[in-house]
């Protein structure tokens, strides 16, 4: 569709080099495809190196030994990570299994890891097999478009197995807006299933012929459970029921959580509450939206490109009636909501459809065969069984769904015998961190390898103060970026350097709050320290069950964030 683009809130100036690579790219081909064939390096040039990332697929390379290949004059050792599209988490078991036998004959490491993007990823593909998954994957009815790079990326539901015929509702919706928002450009079918190319011009309706300014990301939720992290999300649709029935959504847009040290112009931002729509109307609106983003977002500065700077710059009352004009839909005020808890629930629980769902602790999200804890085997044997799906949920474990009640125990005796149903403690289950070291490329210091360290000091300060049975939302990033969503954590921590981070504390339970900084550049054994010290004071001047985060605020170690863009700093 055609609209008249107000061009006041167009930003004019020199377009970044990404920008460039887009404009050139032929609808994201490059030259990819003689990249593949090159068996000099096993990387992809510095313009294809970007462009792979809108195919779902990163450059990496080790870093644990990057230094002595350098020193015996070698090239990185590079490898590729592949993320899925999954939109909302679900995957039948018979796609699983395949995955499975992917991993563990085609990548260096051997795992799959859940991301808290509700899909999963491997690690360690070397770029001569890349080909090989994309067919296996499109075999399947799976793909890896767009889960990377500047377009609307993998679609968040809720993973809620209780109400479930409201979650089969919004879960159809989820994979219409995936389909929907999609780039149409030929590029994948052509580069990694050989198809031929199309002699048509081709056009990208919606992402535009330069796609979006900056990555964006969409998530459905049905309360009472923010089990997506709605506030870290550009565009996202809260399920409004009434008598048992999906009335429509609130649409809440803007979220953000990643910054650049010491640069003011940027800021985590939760996302801000525009209105209702009804149901029959989601895509219209959320084409409105990212439509929006792409024409007004900023292509001359990619740290200000987000979605959350465009409605900080413009307005919500501005960018709100665009949506109305271009949607050709009038919002009605907002449905009142209320979320009581993040994360997931543990062990068997009831839909009401009668049938059982069994939500594992995954740890790190990483499934990985050790000896003494052969996981990964355990979800397969389960899948071998179980003639059903999986959701992967946003918070990196994994629910096996609708079970029927013959068949519930046969799971059961199989999750305890590979390790899958061990205890978990209440801080281990509330912990998070993103990938970072070895092989993401943006680490400053570690995320997942060190989450460990952390949750055992914690658990053992919590016990120390007789505080046990409580935890505290706890979560790391290896930089900057918001991969794990610290800046929505009671406590979290962003890597400056290798056993350095910063310190953020004084979010909620419920995610609705963004932490300040608390300590800045700060060793991980004085991290410790000083959590030691706030849970000390926690537990002796707590009202009765008060967080963590709501007590740090109310006795001014910190002042709580109330306005991000002119207070986070």
């Amino acid at each position: 569709m055609l609209y008249k683009i107000n061009k006041k809130f167009i930003v004019k100036g020199k377009l970044t080099n990404e920008e460039k690579i887009k404009k050139k790219s032929n609808f994201l081909r490059g030259t990819i495809a003689k990249d593949i064939n090159n068996e000099i390096t096993g990387g992809f040039s510095n313009y294809n190196y970007s462009l792979i990332r809108f195919h779902g697929m990163y450059q990496q390379d080790n870093r644990d030994i990057r230094l002595e290949r350098l020193k015996q004059k070698l090239e990185p050792k590079y490898s590729m990570m592949l993320r899925c599209r999954l939109p909302g988490g679900i995957i039948s078991t018979k796609q699983w299994l395949s995955i499975d036998d992917f991993a563990n004959r085609n990548t260096l490491y051997g795992s799959i890891r859940l991301t808290n993007r509700q899909t999963f990823q491997f690690h360690g593909i070397l770029k001569y097999k890349l080909k090989s998954i994309h067919k296996i994957l499109n075999k399947l009815g799976l793909d890896s478009l767009a889960t990377a790079n500047d377009v609307n990326r993998n679609v968040l539901c809720t993973s809620n197995p209780m109400e479930s015929n409201i979650h089969m509702e919004v879960y159809q919706i989820t994979k219409r807006i995936s389909e929907h928002l999609l780039p149409k450009t030929n590029a994948y079918s052509e580069i990694w299933l050989d198809k031929e190319k199309i002699g048509t011009t081709e056009v990208e309706p919606i992402l535009g012929n330069t796609y979006l300014p900056r990555k964006f990301k969409t998530t459905i939720v049905i309360p009472p459970y923010n089990d997506v992290d709605i506030h870290a999300n550009d565009m996202n649709f809260i399920a409004i029921i009434y008598k048992e029935r999906l009335i429509g959504f609130n649409l809440l847009i803007g979220g953000g959580l990643s910054i650049v040290y010491d640069n003011y112009s940027t800021w985590p931002s939760i996302a801000k509450e525009v209105g209702f729509l009804k149901t029959n109307d989601i895509l219209r609106v959320a084409e409105a939206v990212i439509t929006i983003q792409r024409d007004w977002g900023n292509r001359t500065n990619r740290q200000n490109a987000k979605t959350k700077y465009t409605l900080e710059r413009v307005g919500l009352n501005n960018f709100k009636k665009e949506i109305e004009y271009r949607s050709g839909i009038k919002f009605d005020p907002i449905y009142p909501y209320k979320f009581i808890k993040r994360g997931d629930r543990f062990g068997w629980l009831k839909g009401i459809d009668n049938k059982w769902n069994l939500t594992l602790f995954i740890e790190q999200g990483r499934l990985i065969d050790k000896l003494n804890s052969p996981i990964k085997r355990g979800v397969a044997e389960i899948a071998k069984i179980h003639n059903g799906y999986f959701r992967l949920t946003a918070n990196q474990n994994l629910i096996i769904s609708s079970v029927q009640e013959n068949n519930k125990l046969i799971i059961e005796n199989i999750a305890l015998k590979y390790g899958l149903l061990n205890f978990v403690t209440k801080q281990r289950k509330n912990s998070m961190a993103c990938v970072s070291y070895p092989t993401c490329p943006l680490a400053m210091s570690e995320g997942e390898r060190e989450l460990s360290y952390f949750i055992n000091r914690i658990e053992k300060i919590l016990s120390k103060y007789g505080l046990e049975n409580e935890y505290i939302i706890f979560r790391i990033s290896g930089c900057s970026n918001g991969c794990a969503r610290s800046l929505l954590a009671e406590i979290g921590l962003l890597g400056k350097s290798i056993d350095y981070y910063n310190m953020y504390i004084g979010g909620n339970r419920i995610g609705t709050r963004i932490p300040r900084i608390y300590l800045k550049n700060i060793y991980k054994k004085q991290i410790i320290f000083h959590i030691d010290d706030l849970i000390n004071r926690w537990a002796n001047e707590r009202l009765y069950k008060e967080n963590f985060g709501d007590f740090v605020i109310r006795v001014n170690i910190i002042k709580p964030v109330l306005n991000s863009p002119k207070d986070f700093w």
